[in-house]
């Protein structure tokens, strides 16, 4: 099983959520799907200053193998991107949880990290 880290939250798409620190969260893409999608060759970062609702595409991995959507399981405003990932994607292949996030997000609603799964509930979900 890929790893997955006890302190963050999880949504059934994929994604990665930290606990809220003043308010933001830090939001990327799961070990599991990074082995899914193979080696990633293109990330595509939401603007900063845009807000999304939860559930909203905010941007998306290119593989060599295929193209998925990046899917906010927050809603809020995207407050910065992980830059580094234009110059080395493949960040997210090698460390998806640290080096390899994507944005971090001004909650509107703290409450809907309530909704998303813990890792022993991913783990699950992922078998």
């Amino acid at each position: 099983m890929s790893k997955v880290p006890a302190e963050l939250k999880y949504s059934t798409e994929h994604e990665w959520v930290s606990s809220a620190v003043d308010g933001v969260v830090t939001l990327g893409i799961t070990d599991f799907a990074q082995s899914e999608l193979g080696d990633v060759v293109y990330v595509d970062l939401p603007e900063v200053g845009n807000t999304y609702a939860a559930g909203d595409s905010i941007g998306a991995v290119e593989s060599v193998k295929a193209a998925s959507d990046i899917y906010t399981p927050v809603s809020g405003e995207v407050v910065e991107v992980n830059e580094e990932l234009g110059n080395d994607p493949a960040t997210v292949n090698r460390d998806a949880f640290a080096a390899g996030w994507i944005c971090k997000i001004r909650l509107n609603a703290p409450a809907e990290l309530d909704g998303l799964m813990d890792a022993a509930a991913y783990t699950d979900f992922c078998k």
